[in-house]
């Protein structure tokens, strides 16, 4: 992290380094910038400039065959998905979702005013592969619904709906998107004030139920695909999963060398930076927190 922002009550701290640089929006009146660029050693570092050079564009390459990867396996996940939503039941996952709703709100009137959404994750593609932190998410919950199903069929219709139902009743959702597809694939979704949970488990991100803490209902959403297809759709299934899988491994063999270039690039700082400064600015920092 290179930059700190305080702002007015709020205090925001922002890495301003590329890829994402964050211009202040007030400097000097509202916003503070600290450079900790004015605590190295220049020199030492120069030394190092091919090595640094070097790393500079191995990274550039390995992140831009990651996120190719990643693309592929994008594409891959699409003609999957295309697959089972032709196959997909749909009156059953609207049944379902129907008694889910009567079950968990009906004893809630709608509400004059609607509930708020937040967006997050809850699991991303790194260099030590596939992680998520949905045990700590779902600590506290009083009842999870495990949605139990193969790479590429979703349950976010499913989700939509009780998110819509529970939002007009007042409550507010947490919905957790999937690092594929972050701005369309629902995979999880939470209300904090109703104590609900709705998580998908697939091959990617596999749910551990006993660290789960309420009731479990696990919905098999498998049960939902009719099996009336060929066998060249059949093949076009096998391939795309093969090809999801095998493009995602790709992807994270490419992360976890540009985090060894990364680990590298930094022992040519780490030595040349001082420390001792950086702590005592981190003291001032902290010294006008807590004025505010």
């Amino acid at each position: 992290m290179d930059g700190i922002v305080l702002r007015d009550k709020k205090i925001a701290f922002i890495d301003a380094t590329s890829p994402h640089i964050v211009d202040p929006i007030s400097p000097g009146a509202v916003d503070t910038i600290l450079h900790l660029g004015e605590y190295w050693n220049e020199e030492g570092i120069r030394k190092n400039k091919n090595t640094v050079l070097k790393c500079q564009a191995d990274l550039k390459m390995l992140f831009g065959c990651a996120y190719h990867y990643l693309g592929a396996a994008g594409q891959m996940y699409h003609n999957l998905n295309d697959f089972y939503q032709r196959a997909l039941r749909k009156e059953e996952l609207f049944k379902l979702a129907a008694d889910i709703i009567n079950r968990e709100l009906i004893h809630k009137e709608l509400s004059a005013e609607q509930g708020e959404v937040k967006k997050y994750f809850a699991s991303g593609i790194t260099p030590n592969g596939c992680v998520n932190y949905l045990d700590s998410l779902l600590s506290g919950y009083k009842k999870v619904y495990l949605m139990k199903a193969p790479v590429g069929i979703g349950a976010e219709k499913l989700m939509e709906l009780f998110a819509e139902s529970a939002l007009y009743r007042g409550y507010n959702v947490e919905e957790y998107y999937c690092p594929l597809h972050p701005t369309k694939k629902l995979e999880h979704l939470l209300i904090p004030d109703l104590g609900v949970a709705f998580v998908t488990s697939n091959a990617f991100h596999v749910i551990d139920e006993s660290k789960l803490e309420g009731t479990i209902v696990t919905i098999f959403l498998e049960n939902m695909i009719h099996e009336n297809y060929d066998e060249t759709q059949k093949q076009i299934k096998e391939d795309s999963a093969l090809g999801l899988e095998e493009n995602i491994k790709k992807a994270i063999q490419c992360l976890k060398q540009a985090k060894a270039k990364h680990d590298k690039l930094e022992q040519n700082y780490i030595p040349n930076m001082d420390f001792s400064k950086i702590e005592a600015l981190r003291q001032e920092v902290l010294e006008e927190v807590r004025r505010r």
